[in-house]
């Protein structure tokens, strides 16, 4: 199928949704919480988003209580936000080191890092577009990490100068979108660089290895498709407790390059996505449930698969499988709250995560993930995470057998301590431990470590 008709369809199929909604209203007032400021276009999509507030009064800079280290500018911050320019510089580095086990310890650890230059334009306050906002993100990466070293499907901490060929002075385009929201916000539309993970299998505590759990298999499930490319997502919020989200993704997209040639020249890889998400303490607001996301999904990645199959050497014909599917479910919980203050988020939350593939052409057919997150656990420290995680990717029966009898599950265990030095600098020493890394049994469990800091300009 041509890649231009899979486009066409896509923005049919959202066309096709737009009348239902015309009648809506009431939405939701009440925004995201902890949605951080180099992310606040690309918010994970479980409630309409709220209208910024008008501006207060400038009150005088605070290096110690500023939410951004080099502050308003002298006004001049403001004079652009006024016009609907946002810019939003952020630093992440961390120390690394792989202390025992694993494939290697000896000058194994390293310091990367990543700079994001965040631009967002809010094209209601430029051209008078309502709900039209456009979003790009430069990115800046150098350093690896020590994922070689310990061996591990899982990175134990993000890869950084990978992406970018070994050039600390490469600077990519690493996503951008044009976003409407019509009716009233119950629907939005995004076009452009799609990054998946930013919409599928989210969640509120356990889906940004920068800014929470340092693993990726604390991040997003390693057989859910989380590709980055050309596309389009759609979100549909009928009420203020369930919302919808539709997406398709080019897969081939290389990040050198604009995506403009594998989005519509060559055969039609889209991936599709599809989620569903349920707010209980959005359907009965008075009824003091705390709050929480639940979400199913399920996504179709077309084209061909090679089947795991013992071909002895070539002696018998390999074996492929088109459109391979899987599902995940996937939630979030406040369980305990310190106080019953409504902008207060001290206390414990809870998430999981389960998601399934086919195992003949997936390595992992199971996955699952569950911790426990607590804000504010020693008095004064309120805005402190002390947070544990556990994660396990579980090998398929037919790759063990056909491919590797060796092969097992990857398991990883973390624990991390998030220290707000002031709301624009904030590190995080973590500890993890991977049973059988590289989901090998003959594999070295690895006890690996670090220090992760975050800086907003």
């Amino acid at each position: 199928m041509n890649k231009s008709l899979c486009i066409v369809a896509v923005a049919g199929c959202m066309l096709f949704c737009w009348a239902p909604l015309s009648a809506q209203d009431g939405v939701s007032e009440s925004a995201q919480d902890g949605a951080s400021e180099a992310e606040s276009v690309t918010a994970s999509s479980t409630q309409p988003a709220e209208e910024s507030p008008s501006a207060a009064a400038p009150e005088p800079f605070n290096l110690l209580t500023a939410k951004r280290m080099t502050g308003d500018w002298f006004g001049l911050r403001t004079d652009l936000e006024d016009i609907g320019f946002t810019f939003s510089p952020r630093l992440y580095t961390n120390y690394q080191g792989n202390f025992s086990g694993g494939e290697n310890t000896a000058g194994a650890h390293e310091i990367p890092g990543r700079f994001d230059y965040n631009f967002e334009l809010d094209l209601n306050k430029m051209v008078k577009l309502p709900g039209a906002t456009f979003f790009f993100r430069l990115r800046q990466q150098w350093e690896n990490s020590i994922v070689d070293d310990v061996g591990s499907d899982s990175e134990p901490y993000p890869t950084f100068g990978d992406n970018f060929y070994g050039d600390p002075n490469c600077i990519i385009v690493h996503k951008w979108h044009y976003r409407q929201r019509l009716f009233d916000d119950r629907l939005e539309i995004r076009l452009g660089k799609i990054d998946a993970t930013d919409y599928i299998d989210t969640n509120e505590y356990a889906n940004s290895s920068f800014t929470q759990f340092s693993n990726t298999f604390l991040e997003n499930a390693p057989n859910v498709p989380g590709e980055r490319g050309l596309g389009a997502v759609m979100t549909i919020w009928p009420t203020d407790w369930l919302y919808f989200v539709a997406m398709a993704v080019d897969p081939d997209n290389v990040d050198t390059k604009t995506g403009f040639d594998t989005a519509f020249h060559g055969p039609a890889h889209f991936v599709a996505s599809w989620e569903l998400g349920f707010l209980p303490a959005e359907l009965v607001k008075d009824a003091g449930i705390l709050p929480g996301h639940y979400r199913v999904g399920w996504w179709m990645r077309p084209g061909e698969s090679e089947i795991f199959k013992d071909t002895l050497d070539g002696m018998l014909a390999s074996e492929s499988r088109w459109n391979d599917v899987g599902f995940y479910f996937n939630m979030d919980q406040v369980l305990w709250k310190e106080n019953d203050k409504p902008d207060d988020t001290q206390g414990l939350a809870g998430f999981m995560r389960y998601s399934y593939a086919h195992g003949d052409v997936n390595r992992y057919s199971h996955f699952w993930s569950l911790g426990l997150v607590y804000q504010g656990l020693i008095p004064t420290r309120d805005n402190d995470l002390l947070a544990l995680g556990f994660a396990q990717a579980v090998t398929s029966s037919q790759y063990r057998d056909a491919i590797d009898a060796l092969a097992d599950c990857e398991s990883v265990y973390e624990m991390y301590y998030e220290i707000e030095v002031t709301p624009w600098f904030k590190i995080a020493p973590d500890i993890q431990v991977i049973t059988n890394p590289g989901g090998r049994s003959d594999a070295r469990d690895a006890f690996v470590g670090g220090l992760r800091v975050n800086v907003i300009f």
